[in-house]
């Protein structure tokens, strides 16, 4: 397959052409619950961005090819994504960062993590179901953000809703003004029934009209674009093939638009921008409907790259010093070099190769290799990054979800230090497990492996001293990061293994004197770990036991911390 990434160059420019590259620049998320099309959305952006020719699906046939996002092996086979992906193209004179989120629940913490590198999100909804219980809790993170919210109606090539019940359980559920930016048009048809025939762009009068093909949304749909003078006007009938079924549609769309004229909101991009309106598309991404129409209204609407707070104040992209922070880390993202990479999210400045500068929490200086940018697992390298910009690092190891890097000139906290980006989730893990290798000759390959997944944010590496040496444990946030990690170890590090659960949910990393919280360790109910970096951890079966721990801590001068310190 043929990837075009789009390359930026480094020359000295002036702060007004810099200024225009940045504003130019738009990095969103996706968000949904499961099975709403997320995957298969982003799949027909990247189709219609031209940075892939031919669209997979999540579920691939033998002849077909797997979405580009879905990138790991176990991705493929479940048809369900379990990590974060990193894809960038060009599209109409923007370069668009698209962070393509898990759905999972069990995977929340990494799209948590990835909404914080975002300037604005896409909400996926289904249009049987609407506003799902995913969709709420994804839809609060980025409401306390004041982040913009798009929203997409899917999968209309199939009877649902009734769309004006659609937007309106948007507003009544998420307490969010919904205004419908495009209005599905469909018409009955004596061989198919209903079918989805095109949108109708309210703002600007236009209609879109698709052409259904043997593809299966493979390849871009043919679109007629109509100019018109209202939902009413002849072209429009004519264009459907003027029958009495086409005038049933032009008449239930003039209808709804009518409606939504009078009892509507105005459409307001100030309001969109603060995220207290969502403009609703309707589309299927399936067969490619309703697609290129979305995304050439949303770009101009989504915002360019916006400041971040940090511990030295807002920090604005217009600011002259790198700085940017990593949210995520993925090990083995090409298996035969079993290479680590940092996603770092460039808040400030111009990254450029052989840049120093400074990695915050260790006060280590290093200089910056070439960017890398992204598609899945396909990856370039380019000259600079600029705000707004997802790029990888090359990282051996010293790189952890939450760093800051900035360059000399950045501005400083109060205490003297350079600024460090604030707001980046953690989690404490809610289930234990204790790992069995399979072979105990390949101990060394899960400890490795361990140490790195729990770096990556995939679950969490603990262990437990024995007589035997040291016993590795595994918490994660959901029951399915345990199917994952055994699955990773056994494909990525040659370490097959088993998981036998244990009955501890809360965790509390401890710092104090050792001896006084070794002593506290060996009470009833209570247990001991490590973490990958040699913290101790006391994890407990139930509150009651942790309240009453907690009391004895602070008598013996302990301090308990629900993340690592």
């Amino acid at each position: 397959m043929k990837i075009r990434f789009p390359l930026v160059t480094a020359p000295a420019i002036s702060a007004a052409a810099l200024a225009d590259q940045i504003a130019r620049r738009r990095t969103f998320a996706i968000i949904s619950h499961p099975d709403a099309g997320k995957t298969t959305l982003t799949e027909k952006l990247l189709l219609y961005g031209g940075a892939i020719h031919q669209a997979g699906s999540v579920k691939a046939r033998k002849a077909q090819k797997h979405a580009t996002s879905d990138w790991m092996a176990l991705e493929q086979e479940r048809g369900i994504s379990v990590t974060s992906s990193v894809l960038q193209f060009e599209y109409h004179g923007y370069n668009v960062n698209l962070l393509d989120t898990p759905g999972h629940a069990d995977f929340g913490e990494d799209t948590f993590r990835t909404l914080v590198a975002a300037d604005s999100v896409v909400m996926l909804l289904d249009n049987r179901k609407g506003v799902e219980e995913r969709t709420r809790q994804l839809f609060d993170v980025c409401r306390r953000r004041r982040m913009p919210i798009f929203t997409v109606v899917n999968k209309c090539d199939r009877v649902g809703e009734d769309p004006l019940k659609l937007v309106s359980d948007v507003e009544a559920e998420l307490g969010i003004i919904a205004v419908a930016a495009h209005w599905p048009i469909h018409m009955s048809d004596a061989t198919h029934g209903t079918m989805f025939r095109g949108v109708y762009d309210r703002r600007r009068k236009r209609a879109f009209l698709f052409a259904r093909d043997e593809r299966h949304g493979a390849d871009k749909v043919a679109t007629t674009a109509l100019e018109l003078d209202g939902p009413s006007d002849p072209t429009l009938l004519e264009a459907l093939g003027n029958t009495d079924e086409a005038l049933q549609a032009v008449e239930k769309l003039a209808h709804d638009i009518e409606l939504l004229d009078m009892a509507g909101h105005e459409f307001d991009p100030a309001a969109i921008a603060s995220g207290e309106m969502t403009p609703v598309y309707f589309a299927s991404a399936l067969t490619n409907f309703g697609v290129e129409p979305f995304l050439e209204d949303f770009l101009p609407l989504a915002p360019a790259p916006v400041g971040r707070d940090s511990n030295a104040g807002r920090i604005e992209p217009s600011g002259e010093a790198f700085t940017g922070f990593v949210f995520k880390v993925q090990a083995n993202m090409d298996p035969r070099h079993r290479d680590r990479v940092a996603f770092l999210r460039v808040c400030s400045g111009r990254y450029a190769a052989g840049l120093e500068v400074t990695h915050v929490r260790t006060g280590k200086n290093f200089k910056l290799a070439p960017p890398q940018q992204f598609l899945g697992r396909e990856r370039a390298f380019a000259e600079e990054a600029l705000p707004g910009d997802v790029v990888g690092v090359h990282d051996r190891g010293n790189l952890r979800i939450g760093d800051t890097l900035a360059a000399p000139g950045a501005p400083k906290a109060e205490s003297g230090k350079l600024l460090e980006y604030v707001g980046i989730p953690r989690f404490a893990p809610q289930h234990f497990a204790r790992i069995l290798s399979k072979d105990p000759l390949r101990r060394k390959a899960l400890d490795k492996g361990l140490r790195e997944l729990s770096d990556e944010g995939a679950a969490q590496a603990f262990f437990a001293e024995s007589m035997m040496g040291p016993v590795p444990i595994v918490g994660a946030v959901g029951m399915l990061q345990f199917d994952v990690m055994v699955h990773r170890l056994e494909n990525e590090y040659g370490a097959p293994c088993t998981l036998e659960m244990m009955p501890y949910r809360f965790p509390r990393w401890v710092t104090g004197p050792e001896a006084a919280i070794r002593r506290l360790g060996e009470a009833q109910d209570l247990t001991l770990l490590s973490d990958s970096k040699d913290q101790l951890v006391l994890v407990f079966r139930d509150e009651w036991r942790l309240r009453w721990a907690t009391e004895k801590a602070a008598e013996q001068g302990l301090t308990f911390h629900t993340e690592a310190p």
